[in-house]
């Protein structure tokens, strides 16, 4: 799934002019975000980050808290060049986004398992895997026309369409729930493919070795006890 669509004022001014028309600028690297291992599989691209976060909605939100650190899972949807995540008026993160000034600062990622990779050696089983860390500032989002595209784009971000397809959040339901914005400024991805990487000297053990790859998949819908028979499976639904 693709959020392409950012509201006014929402998207970075990263510069464009060093990469030719059409291309997206690449994130610049960090001191947090150059990993101290495996360099070669971090990777700035904007258009691959913008990938691996699209194809999830599950993300683990990082923070500290009364000097322990604290990840929360939760659910998220992006915007153009930001990452809105979910929570309640009455949560952790979302009281301290709002209480601290100039916000909470915070450890966002994203991790996709592809295979897992099997070894002749225990040392190096492995995993296949596209990640995202995002580091940053998370603010809370007060302007309601910014926190209903926000909970839009989380809803379709879980499943694309659907935002659409269901009542909007009434002014109670708003009041209870909030939204905290994370900018895309910091931010690395990092990727394994391939097979083992076994040492020669164990290429004549008798181990099976090589990759089991992992896949997503989703059942048929179930639909609720009280559902309308005349009230079929939505074609967005199908899709997946």
């Amino acid at each position: 799934m693709q959020h392409t669509a950012a509201p006014e004022g929402t998207v970075s001014d990263t510069p464009e002019s060093a990469v030719p028309d059409g291309v997206a600028a690449p994130y610049l690297p960090t001191d947090r975000t150059v990993p101290t291992r495996s360099r070669d599989r971090a990777s700035y691209d904007r258009e691959l980050v913008h990938s691996i976060l699209d194809e999830a909605y599950l993300c683990h939100l990082g923070f500290v808290r009364d000097g322990a650190p604290v990840v929360l899972p939760t659910l998220f949807g992006r915007i153009g060049e930001r990452l809105y995540v979910h929570g309640s008026t009455g949560s952790r993160p979302l009281r301290a986004a709002k209480s601290t000034d100039p916000g909470l600062p915070v450890c966002l990622t994203v991790t996709h398992v592809d295979a897992l990779v099997l070894a002749r050696s225990a040392f190096h089983h492995s995993m296949n895997y596209r990640s995202v860390v995002v580091h940053g500032t998370a603010v809370t989002v007060t302007d309601p026309e910014e926190l209903r595209l926000a909970l839009d784009a989380i809803v379709d971000q879980v499943v694309p369409g659907r935002s659409q397809d269901s009542r909007p959040a009434n002014g109670k339901e708003l009041a209870a729930t909030a939204v905290i914005r994370l900018d895309l400024n910091e931010v690395s991805a990092k990727v394994r493919t391939g097979g083992p990487n076994d040492e020669p000297e164990d290429g004549a053990l008798p181990h099976w070795t090589g990759i089991v790859p992992l896949t997503r998949g989703y059942a048929p819908p179930v639909p609720a006890d009280d559902l309308d028979p005349a009230v079929g499976v939505p074609d967005y639904l199908s899709a997946l």
